[in-house]
């Protein structure tokens, strides 16, 4: 028996399919060892060596995949093939004890029967300079975590934290807030004309004001409505006539395939996307998804890659689709290649492209859920249209001065004369066509208009954004765009707007200027991508991991420790006045500022410990809907006590109290808020399921608790696992998967 070794319970399912009765395909369910995690785990004083354990949630899997070791007569490692992959490899050789040297390695970027049979034939053995780059991270990350995190808990608030990359994504999206804070309006004008040939009224041209005196006409220029009324007072008795018609042909090169950056972008531009939710489907069609027959197939190659390579099959597979579906003038005589202009990036990878050329969209409808279908489409469209021809465009420029005065307009218009790439990957774009029209020729005039305009801020960052930002400033890699955004929004320094752009909280603000000032090199835009390109050099061999994270350590250290004696918390977050007083003691109330924001609390602490939330312009809303809670549930009684039940406002918003309280501290959750799932807890038979939320986020668990702890990550569906018969749970791409994480099951 030959033992094969992946990370994931889907993506060794799909392998199976591919491989015959004396292969066993094993999942680890992830990483196997990692740092402790109530304990910094790295020995400084010895070179910086850490200390790993076995999670125990990882313990039961592991000791199986102990007893198959055993058992086979060769062990194959299959985790993926970036440096997170070759570290989980080399922790499960390490767990297993077994021998590296002796134990095969194989990478493929498609999970298809093609790439696994050469993987099998090319086996390599563990790459430690890929292992000690995911180690030197994970370690220097963890340093930053955690020491200076309980700084922030000590001169801030509780249950902040700081990181290498999360600290500079806050301080752009604090960065940027502060430039819209501070924007102030420019008021501008512009001028157009509608013309149109005397003989041909239905022939119309549409202009704009282009240049004054021969120079072209800048945004600002025309800054009120007085200029714009002396222009257009000159242009009313002006005649018309063309100056210069130019008509071209040019051409629009089709988009290069998707890196990890330009998917998340362009998946958040054009679908909505969040860069997580992009990341999660992804990896789901990487993995394989069950199509006819109920074949499970990898749709899509690895999906962590900065490559824009694309592999010799699928430029010969996209040519044939081409020609045999579009015909030949859709396809191209000769490959287009694309060359990576990423530091860093690994050209043996490829670029993000579907297992199949020929496997259009249009053939997995049925198989995909509606998230997964989109993002397989415009992956598949992306890398399709790699290889086709440019989209041909006629592009027409009018110049038309307007005689007596000292101005000019230009009208501009564009037709697709053949639309080359556009038809797999339709760009937004509007065509407009100009009549034919020759030097000379005199035009009438329709009418002017003048339009008022101001100049707007800059807008917040969406998840595009603020990844292409990352990314040209060389902060972070692929694999680290998403968790980064997911791990900002989650510690709360940023929440979604009404658009879904990132704006930072109150807490932000603090928590970056203090690093701002007085650890600069974390939040050091420059600083960072130069540890980024260190640790690509211990990836490629060059340097040694430990000198890397001792010459960043030693300073850090330094620092933070005359920090603790220097910075007092008054300094940082100083206290203000306010008009209210303490309902409890009578004594003023202050504002401060704690890690979910402005709140008021009690002059007299610690004596008197009241706490209240800070009025704003909502309340009166909140009220309002408290009121209409009150009226709804104003004869709910516990089923405890007896007592009333009351209608009261958390953090997370309003919810049923029981009056007795503290003597009975029984809580439900209130149906308006989506609490009611529907479901009865499987374990105890009697509660419900209702939705529930902790500092972490929203799950779901049983309403009887404590005496049911059932609980569920995702919302439950009145619906059993095929495979296990556990309840099913709500994904967020709308799939469902096993409540149970051992099972795998995915639907």
């Amino acid at each position: 028996m030959k033992l094969v070794i992946v990370e994931s319970p889907t993506k060794a399912k799909t392998i199976t399919k591919f491989l015959d009765s004396s292969y066993k395909i094993e999942s680890s369910f992830g990483h196997v060892r990692d740092l402790p995690k109530k304990e910094i785990g790295v020995d400084i004083d010895n070179n910086f060596e850490p200390k790993y354990v076995i999670p125990l949630t990882a313990r039961k899997n592991l000791s199986n995949l102990k007893k198959l070791a055993v058992k086979a007569e060769e062990i194959i490692l299959a985790t993926d093939e970036d440096r997170e992959g070759e570290a989980i490899a080399w922790h499960l050789a390490e767990a297993l004890k077994i021998n590296a040297d002796k134990t095969g390695r194989i990478v493929f970027h498609e999970i298809t029967a093609g790439a696994i049979e050469e993987a099998l034939k090319n086996p390599r053995r563990l790459n430690m300079e890929l292992v000690n780059a995911q180690q030197a991270r994970r370690v220097l990350d963890r340093l930053v975590g955690y020491k200076l995190s309980p700084f922030l808990w000590k001169k801030v608030a509780r249950g902040l934290s700081a990181g290498r990359v999360q600290s500079v994504a806050v301080r752009l999206v604090v960065e940027r807030e502060r430039e819209i804070k501070k924007f102030q309006p420019e008021e501008y004008w512009t001028l157009g004309a509608e013309l149109c040939k005397p003989e041909n009224k239905d022939a119309i041209i549409k202009a704009q004001l282009n240049k004054i005196e021969g120079d072209t006409v800048d945004k600002l220029e025309i800054k009120n409505q007085a200029q714009a009324d002396k222009i257009e007072e000159d242009l009313r008795d002006a005649k018309y006539v063309i100056s210069d018609a130019i008509k071209k042909e040019t051409k629009k090169n089709p988009p290069r395939p998707f890196t990890t950056s330009t998917l998340q972008q362009t998946a958040n531009y054009w679908l909505g996307m969040s860069a997580k939710q992009t990341m999660v489907l992804a990896q789901q069609l990487y993995e394989g998804v069950p199509i006819g027959g109920g074949e499970q197939v990898g749709l899509i190659t690895y999906m962590r890659t900065d490559s824009l390579n694309l592999s010799e099959k699928f430029l010969s597979e996209a040519k044939d689709y081409l020609s045999g579906t579009l015909g030949e003038n859709y396809a191209l005589p000769s490959p287009r290649r694309f060359k990576t202009k990423s530091k860093g990036a690994q050209e043996a990878h490829e670029a993000i492209r579907p297992t199949e050329a020929a496997r259009d969209p249009e053939s997995l409808v049925s198989y995909l859920n509606k998230n997964q279908y989109r993002l397989y489409k415009l992956i598949w469209q992306r890398a399709v249209a790699s290889q086709m021809p440019e989209a041909l465009m006629d592009n027409t420029t009018i110049d038309i001065d307007a005689v007596g005065t000292a101005c000019q307009f230009r009208a501009t218009g564009q037709i697709i004369k053949f639309d080359g790439y556009l038809k797999v990957y339709p760009e937004k774009r509007s065509e407009l066509d100009l009549p034919t029209v020759v030097s000379g020729e005199k035009l009438d005039l329709i009418s002017l208009d003048k339009v008022q305009h101001f100049t707007k801020p800059p807008a917040r960052y969406s998840d595009a954004g603020l990844v292409k930002e990352l990314e040209k400033d060389g902060i972070g890699r692929p694999s680290t765009y998403a968790p980064t955004i997911a791990t900002i929004e989650a510690r709360n320094y940023v929440t979604r707007d009404d658009n879904k752009k990132l704006a930072p909280t109150d807490i932000a603000f603090v928590v970056n200027d203090l690093l701002v000032e007085h650890f600069p090199g974390i939040v050091d835009f420059k600083f960072t991508a130069l540890m980024e390109n260190e640790l690509d050099r211990v990836a490629e061999g060059e340097l040694a991991w430990q000198p890397v994270i001792r010459d960043f350590y030693t300073p850090f250290a330094a620092n933070l420790e005359e920090k603790y004696d220097e910075i007092k918390k008054t300094d940082i977050m100083p206290e203000e006045k306010s008009e209210e007083v303490c309902d409890k003691c009578g004594a003023p109330m202050i504002i401060k500022t704690g890690r979910y924001g402005k709140y008021l609390a009690c002059s007299a602490f610690p004596d008197c410990k009241n706490i209240k939330s800070l009025k704003n312009k909502d309340d009166a809303q909140k009220n309002e809907k408290i009121a209409e809670l009150e009226e709804k549930y104003k004869d709910e009684v516990c089923d405890k006590c007896g007592a009333k039940m009351a209608v009261k406002n958390g953090r997370f918003g309003p919810f049923l109290g029981c009056s007795a309280y503290p003597k009975c501290k029984t809580i439900k959750s209130i149906k308006e808020n989506g609490g009611d799932t529907g479901v009865k807890c499987p374990v105890c038979g009697e509660g419900d399921i209702v939705q529930k939320r902790s500092r972490r986020g929203i799950f779901y668990a049983c309403n009887r608790y404590p005496d049911c702890k059932t609980s569920f990550s995702g919302k439950p569906l009145n619906e059993k696992c095929p495979d296990c018969g556990n309840l099913l749970i709500e994904t967020r791409d709308g799939g469902a998967k096993c409540a149970d994480k051992g099972c795998g099951y995915t639907k």
